[in-house]
This record gives structure tokens, sequence and C-alpha cells, in this order.
């Protein structure tokens, strides 16, 4: 369906690992834009405690459970932080592969994301903030798989996922002792 409230939205996260706080958040923006794009923070990295998974493992997830109702692309770091030099790299990275600027940031984070745009000419971008309503965390989410908590992981997390518990969840041990990163 066309003609919503906002033509292009984005969101821009780890996903280390995937849940429905996340599916939320996606959701809230399917139902306002015309096109969502999400844009993987950290693609670069992996094998890490706090980024276990590849980009290409997060992108897969994202497309199988949200499907054609979303785009994703990887977002590597460039180490500046969460400020206007940051916002500039997104839009960069939006620009490049939706052909155009967003109108709608879509946040789950308790702090203004929107102001990474504040010094963008000719940008104007609104945002949407998410209220977390579920209470979890990829932190989490991670440490189910430490645990061996299948139960727990599965109440936080999309039918779509979970045939790939055991995979996940070995990556997840294969980092937990990695403790370097270079994600901000």
């Amino acid at each position: 369906m066309k003609n919503k409230a906002f033509k292009l939205g984005i969101i821009v996260g780890r996903f280390q690992t995937f849940h429905t706080g996340h599916l939320d958040m996606i959701e809230k923006a399917c139902a306002v834009c015309d096109r969502v794009g999400i844009f993987v923070g950290s693609s670069q990295e992996s094998g890490t405690l706090k980024n276990p998974f590849t980009y290409e493992t997060r992108r897969k997830m994202l497309q199988k459970v949200c499907g054609s109702r979303v785009t994703v692309y990887p977002l590597p770091d460039i180490g500046v932080g969460n400020n206007a030099k940051w916002g500039e790299y997104v839009l960069q990275n939006v620009r490049r592969n939706l052909g155009k600027a967003p109108d709608l940031l879509i946040s789950g984070k308790e702090e203004r994301r929107v102001s990474w745009f504040d010094g963008a000419l000719g940008v104007s971008v609104a945002e949407l903030y998410v209220p977390k309503t579920i209470d979890i965390s990829a932190t989490r989410m991670r440490a189910f798989f430490i645990e061996d908590d299948r139960a727990a992981w599965q109440r936080y997390t999309p039918p779509a996922l979970w045939e790939d518990y055991e995979a996940m969840r070995q990556a997840v041990l294969a980092a937990k002792d990695n403790l370097q990163t270079a994600s901000l």
C-alpha cells in the first residue's frame, strides 16, 4: 500500500540479535512509511561478544522475518559516534542505496537520534520514537544463548527464527570471550 504519511523511513541498528522489540519498531515503521530501509550498523564486525553475527546473518534474519516489507543494507562504523558527522555518513548511505534522503527516522532509543541530521542542508527528517514496550535487549538475548535458555530466547524471538537457534547459539558461544570491538 502506498500514500502513507511518509515516503521513506529508515531504521539504523546492529540487530545483534534480532528480537520482538526490533520487530515492533519495524512494524510501526511499515504502518506509516511507503518504503522502509534498514541499515545494519557495525556491519563490518563479527565474532565478538558485542557483535557475534556477520552482516549476512543479520540481513538474513531481518529478511526471514520481514520479507519484502523492508530493504536491508550494511552500514559499517566509521568511528565518530552519534553526531552530525555520523548523520552525514548515514544520509550518504541512504541516498546511495535508496536514491533519496529519508523523511522519517524510526528509533527505539531513548535519546533523540534525528539530531544526527541537524546540519544537513536541504534535508528535513522527522523522527518516530517507538517506546520500549517489550522489556528485552540484544545483550540479554545473547545471554540466553550462553545460558542455553531456549525457552526464554523464544519468548522474545519471532517464530520464523526458531529453527536457527542452534546455529545462532554456536556463533555466540564462539564469540563470547572476544571482548574486543571496533563498534561504538
